[in-house]
């Protein structure tokens, strides 16, 4: 092991080219998510909602649960919830 300064040259080089890889398979990966999106969107999905789905099935049940409470306060302190006759 090479030691430069006081750092160990060899495992440094070791973490770097193993954080380099891992970034070309994240590419690889955020590539890949991009192509199923686009073909959704060819099959007539909407692209947006799909994500807001993604993002909202990666939170638990009581912080979705919470996030909707959040959201229709808000809407109703700004005046733009639905009405009761919209609703039914």
């Amino acid at each position: 092991m090479t030691n430069a300064g006081g750092v160990a040259a060899d495992q440094l080089r070791a973490f770097v080219e193993r954080i380099e890889r891992l970034e070309e398979e994240k590419k690889s990966i955020a590539d890949d998510i991009k192509d199923v999106y686009a073909e959704a969107k060819g099959n007539g999905y909407d692209v947006k909602v799909m994500r807001q789905i993604v993002r909202m099935r990666k939170q638990d049940s009581n912080e979705r649960q919470e996030m909707d409470a959040l959201l229709d306060l808000y809407l109703n302190a700004l005046g733009m919830a639905p009405s009761e006759e919209q609703a039914s």
